[in-house]
């Protein structure tokens, strides 16, 4: 017998339909169309329980990962979100359940849990976690013209080439070594600086390029040299604050007393807390314009870092500082741990 093709099928299913509307029964229909009575029952079954003879979409393979499999799953992945997709093949197969890792990746997403590189975050011990709670609970209720008046004060590394340069391109096969598709790398990194600066809610202060070696010595010039300048070119009042992180060179005893004898009255800080200082969303500015423009010596590099800075909007400053409630909200919701920012 030739197999018949869909067509022809769905057309002999309908048949048998209409016969047995117009009352005739197995034995009649299976003779008059030339078909097994067990398939003329099977088709009208179907009709009758479907309303349809048209074929309806089938379940597909069954799945080889058993509820009780995928709660382990789960389970596991929850408890260590570190565990690889092999360590889980493995850990199924000692319920005698063989998959493919890639089976188990899609299982997870599909659950919700999907893999991602994880955020890198300052390691924070319990007095960390107690001092920043503390922290955000204290000044929760200040008012805004407190945060107005503090001279947000930081340092951070600028590189000529670092990871900050793209790390994904468009190319095609073949390509690869192609001028436009490399990145230049050059040895020892390249070169870098190492700038201060600060910043107020009425705009940025003055960028500092560290020259050798930081130590409190340095720091101290740095100090001498920007922060009553920046204090009047920002207009801070003079019941202003300055904000610095617990660096060892910040609280050293000669610094320490520096600061007292300068009258510069600081803000108690948490250590391990780059998410409380809104400069660091600043430093992200600052590498980003800086990198645009592709500097290709460390003279440029400072020269470019300075411009850069300089051009910072004021509106940028005041709005970081309007939010600032909002970190301190943030920090106490994740108990004094890690938050977005």
């Amino acid at each position: 017998i030739m197999p018949r093709s869909k067509e022809i099928q769905e057309q002999m299913r309908t048949e048998v339909i209409e016969i047995y509307q117009s009352g005739k029964g197995y034995k009649a229909i299976s003779k008059a169309l030339g078909l097994q009575r067990t398939t003329v029952r099977a088709i009208i079954h179907k009709w009758q329980k479907h309303g349809t003879v048209v074929n309806l979409p089938r379940s597909g393979r069954p799945t080889k990962i058993t509820p009780r499999a995928q709660r382990r799953l789960i389970r596991e992945v929850t408890k260590d979100p570190r565990t690889t997709s092999k360590e889980l093949q493995a850990s199924l197969a000692s319920i005698k359940v063989s998959v493919h890792d890639s089976t188990i990746r899609k299982r997870l997403g599909k659950n919700g849990l999907h893999g991602r590189f994880p955020r890198r975050k300052p390691l924070l011990s319990k007095k960390n976690i107690r001092a920043r709670l503390n922290f955000a609970k204290k000044h929760l209720n200040d008012c805004q013209d407190f945060w107005e008046n503090t001279l947000w004060t930081d340092e951070t590394k600028v590189e000529l080439f670092g990871r900050q340069m793209s790390r994904y391109i468009w190319r095609k096969r073949n390509t690869a070594f192609q001028k436009k598709n490399i990145i230049p790398t050059v040895k020892y990194g390249g070169g870098s600086v190492m700038v201060w600066g600060c910043f107020a809610a009425s705009g940025p202060g003055r960028l500092a390029v560290i020259d050798g070696t930081m130590n409190s010595t340095v720091y101290q010039k740095i100090l001498k040299e920007n922060v009553r300048p920046s204090v009047r070119q920002l207009k801070l009042k003079r019941s202003w604050v300055l904000q610095q992180d617990n660096d060892p060179k910040h609280t050293s005893k000669s610094t320490s007393e520096w600061l007292k004898k300068n009258k510069m009255k600081t803000l108690e800080w948490p250590s391990q807390s780059p998410d409380l200082n809104p400069i660091e969303m600043l430093w992200h500015d600052l590498k980003k314009a800086v990198h645009a423009r592709k500097p290709s010596n460390k003279a440029e590099l400072q020269q470019f870092c300075k411009d850069e800075w300089a051009k910072i909007p004021p509106e940028r400053c005041k709005r970081l500082i309007a939010s600032y409630r909002k970190c301190l909200i943030a920090v106490i919701a994740a108990k004094g741990g890690p938050t977005t920012y």
